[in-house]
């Protein structure tokens, strides 16, 4: 039996000579399982080929894992952010590495930013050192309002690629500000969206009819070409694919209540600045939320509502509540795991119970976006961190990450430059 401690140096061995087959054990943690409202005190969490066998107290180890010892301290599954840009911005004020957006004429719902993500990202490493396993990654414009593009479900692995998969959500943004005056106000931004859809719509069912009826026993290939504007709202209109939109004011909100019944389509309220306001609207049209929860100062006219208590309000309406950095310009991609778990630890000041926040940085991102469950369950995708403290804490580091049952390095330039600097400002 191999023991490991916790350590940098240890850390970057293990992920160096860990293989996906060979089994872990995690000792001695506090294990946040997400499927219990406590922990598990003194949990061994057992790991094999890549998922989650067990989750025990004092559970016993089998004799060829290799042992992580947590020390008693916290252990989660990894962090998600529902709402970033990572692997898409890199320097936000130098263009060419800026790849979240498009100008391209004709390009709609369909601009799928997964073929522009940048895996070598120094913002990916940045997240993933500190915690950060999965994003939901999403685009800001395209050609034609009030349509963003696809978002991208990522996995911040070091090798193959961080696309976990393409068209996680159809993303649409609806407010003032929001679009160039070719558009016109929020008013025509609504019609322009249930004009589009209502187009898909039709198309949709004309496609139905033509291959044979509702089921398809036709001829497959008169539907919609894969990746055309009408095949990605087609997919919304099935339910296969959320409608992620974009939206702060109240009225803004209650029309996408609207929308939502109109279309009988599953949306996913992002940024909802005053989405609080219609806490007991969206639990009963089982709407979700996607929420920066440091936003508490309005940085427009359509979030003059926010406050700091609105993940506690929504949640104790009974909405589902996820975090991101929606609508953060700077948060968006840097800092994306830092300021995300500072966020949680205010809305569990502001009156959020905490294994809520955690669920809103874990599980309930993962109900919105696929890619698992999010939990520390038999049988799941062992995406694991253990922390050197409370992982609510901005003062707190993320000892481990494992990712697909792997430990990953969470090497990354801040910290290279803290061992190149630090050393030259210390007295001799």
């Amino acid at each position: 039996m191999k023991t490991v401690l916790l350590g940098s140096a240890a850390i970057a061995m293990l992920a160096i000579s860990s293989a996906s087959s060979e089994p872990i054990a995690i000792t001695h943690a506090k294990a946040w399982t997400m499927t219990a409202s406590d922990p598990v005190p003194d949990a061994t969490i057992l790991i094999d080929d890549g998922r989650i066998v067990s989750v025990t107290t004092n559970g016993a180890v089998p004799s060829d894992a290799r042992v992580i010892d947590a020390k008693g301290q916290p252990v989660t599954p990894g962090i998600l952010n529902s709402a970033t840009q990572l692997g898409l911005i890199e320097v936000s004020s130098a263009a060419g590495t800026r790849d979240q957006s498009s100008e391209a004429h004709g390009i709609g719902p369909g601009f799928d930013v997964s073929m522009g993500l940048n895996p070598n990202s120094a913002l990916v490493a940045l997240a993933r050192a500190d915690g950060v396993t999965g994003a939901l990654s999403y685009p800001s414009k395209s050609d034609e309002a009030p349509f963003a593009g696809q978002a991208a479900f990522l996995k911040l692995r070091t090798e193959g690629g961080i696309l976990d998969h393409a068209g996680a959500a159809v993303v649409a943004l609806i407010g003032g500000n929001k679009w160039p005056k070719d558009a016109g106000s929020r008013a025509a931004q609504w019609q322009m969206l249930r004009r589009a859809f209502g187009k898909a719509s039709d198309g949709h069912h004309d496609a139905g009819r033509d291959k044979g009826g509702p089921h398809g026993h036709g001829d497959a290939a008169s539907g919609p070409p894969p990746g055309s504007d009408d095949a990605v709202l087609g997919a919304v209109l099935e339910g296969r694919v959320p409608l992620a939109l974009f939206v702060d004011r109240e009225s803004d909100v209650r029309e996408a209540i609207r929308f939502a019944h109109d279309f009988s389509v599953h949306i996913v309220i992002m940024g909802g600045g005053e989405a609080w306001r219609a806490a007991d609207a969206l639990a009963a049209a089982r709407i979700p939320v996607v929420l920066d929860p440091q936003a508490n100062m309005p940085t427009s006219f359509d979030e003059l509502g926010n406050r700091l208590d609105a993940a506690a309000i929504l949640y104790r309406a009974g909405v589902v509540v996820a975090f991101g950095m929606a609508g953060g310009a700077i948060e968006e991609s840097y800092n994306a795991g830092l300021d995300l778990r500072e966020g949680a630890g205010l809305a569990v000041a502001n009156g959020m119970p905490y294994v809520e926040a955690l669920k809103a940085v874990t599980t309930n991102g993962h109900r919105l976006w696929g890619g698992g469950s999010g939990t520390l369950a038999a049988g799941e995708t062992a995406d694991i961190v253990l922390w050197d403290g409370d992982p609510l804490e901005p003062s707190t580091n993320a000892g481990t990450v494992l990712i697909d049952g792997r430990p990953v390095s969470t090497d990354n330039r801040q910290r290279a430059l803290e061992q190149r600097y630090l050393p030259l400002a210390t007295p001799q």
